[in-house]
């Protein structure tokens, strides 16, 4: 085996336009790899950037994709095209490696065209997000088929939990020992508990005051909608502080936009950040929060809690996907089992979650003591096992493994 002279990272997000782990997950993982090998980030976007090992472009989309076409098909179509882009440019690397199936189908083209290893890691699976085709319309079969096209014939799958590993196996007809596990990580010294409340000031939220946390944009996926509903369980004396923005749809838009309305109305304490906050900013909310919360519907991973366990805070989560991967029920924190129905959490009993969320929140919120032995353990977990270092290395080991 040898390591490759040069790694291709092919990625819709790639900062300043990150707004999911995926993003985050590239942005990392991109960066430590260049210490040990050139990288080339190929990306969505107007990026232009030569730091050391780490050359970044981005990629604009054709706008006539935009003229005369239903608009939810823009998306997907743009996904296309910008990955034909990707694909058809020179290639001097060795391994091609894609993020998301936004640029699936630039790892498959790259594969053909310049004879290179294809790996992808999948940090989530379209058949589980069925949700997606109110966003994509039946532009979700065309993302659906990119993503199948892509896992069957890539010559790596980076799966970042186990159960996502499962996932895979059980929906694509792919072998079993192209399939690898490489969790997400995180940076252990950026994420780090902090003193200074003047972001929490800034936006009105009461830092003598405690607090239950979501940092997310607003989608299904995220379970957004579940947390608020479980707001009038929450104990009054937390304020709920909800860092969301970007919704997938209007119609999402409109039912948080309602939702948190009729919440405000009945108890004080609620509110409602609609703006992506700089990293410093939110480093402060993880810090000083009661307890972070994570009611995803579907998680592969779930970089977000990494995030507040680094920074010392308790978490209640979804007991689904790699979230049990990440978060240990009565150590880090605690997790609440889901109505599942093949597989998928079952929209038609959401009332029995919200009630269930909130009174986790509570159970760990109201107790300064839990709270503090679950941060701390949850450091020490993060510090063990999920340093972007070590992550880094085993990527390579699998890019290596490939190389004839």
């Amino acid at each position: 085996m040898r390591k490759p002279s040069k790694v291709a990272f092919f990625s819709n997000e790639y900062p300043p336009n990150v707004y999911g782990g995926a993003g985050v997950h590239v942005e990392y993982l991109s960066r430590e790899l260049a210490r040990l090998v050139p990288v080339e980030v190929r990306c969505f976007g107007d990026q232009d950037l030569q730091e050391g090992n780490l050359r970044v472009k981005g990629y604009g989309m054709w706008e006539e994709l935009k003229q005369n076409t239903d608009p939810r098909f823009v998306g997907a179509l743009g996904a296309f095209s910008r990955s034909l882009a990707m694909a058809k440019d020179r290639m001097d690397a060795d391994v091609a490696h894609c993020h998301t199936w936004y640029t699936d189908m630039a790892g498959f083209l790259a594969r053909k065209l310049w004879d290179i290893p294809f790996v992808l890691t999948t940090h989530s699976l379209e058949p589980l997000r069925p949700w997606k085709a109110e966003q994509l319309g039946n532009a979700y079969e065309l993302s659906t088929w990119i993503e199948k096209t892509s896992i069957e014939t890539a010559d790596a799958v980076i799966a970042v939990s186990q159960e996502t590993r499962k996932d895979i196996m059980r929906l694509f007809a792919v072998p079993d020992e192209r399939v690898h596990v490489i969790h997400n990580g995180i940076d252990l010294e950026q994420y780090r508990p902090v003193t200074e409340t003047d972001a929490l000031e800034r936006y009105g939220v009461d830092p003598s005051r405690p607090y239950v946390l979501f940092v997310s944009r607003i989608t299904r996926q995220k379970g957004i909608i579940h947390l608020v509903n479980a707001i009038p369980h929450i104990d009054p004396d937390l304020q709920v502080v909800l860092c969301a923005g970007a919704p997938d749809t209007k119609e999402i838009g409109a039912e948080m936009t309602a939702g948190v309305q009729a919440a405000s109305t009945k108890r004080d304490g609620v509110i409602w950040i609609q703006e992506m906050l700089p990293r410093p900013d939110v480093i402060q909310f993880y810090t000083h929060a009661a307890v972070f919360c994570c009611p995803s519907v579907y998680e592969p991973f779930g970089i977000i809690n990494l995030e507040a366990m680094a920074c010392k805070t308790a978490v209640v989560a979804s007991a689904i996907g790699g979230i049990p991967e990440v978060v240990v029920p009565g150590e880090t924190g605690e997790l609440v089992p889901l109505e599942l129905r093949q597989g998928a959490f079952d929209p038609e009993k959401p009332e029995q979650f919200s009630r269930d969320l909130a009174a986790a929140i509570n159970q760990v919120a109201l107790d300064p003591e839990k709270r503090a032995k679950f941060g701390t353990q949850g450091r020490t977990r993060v510090e063990e096992h999920f340093s972007w270092s070590a992550i880094a290395q085993k990527t390579l080991d699998l890019y290596a493994s490939l190389l004839k």
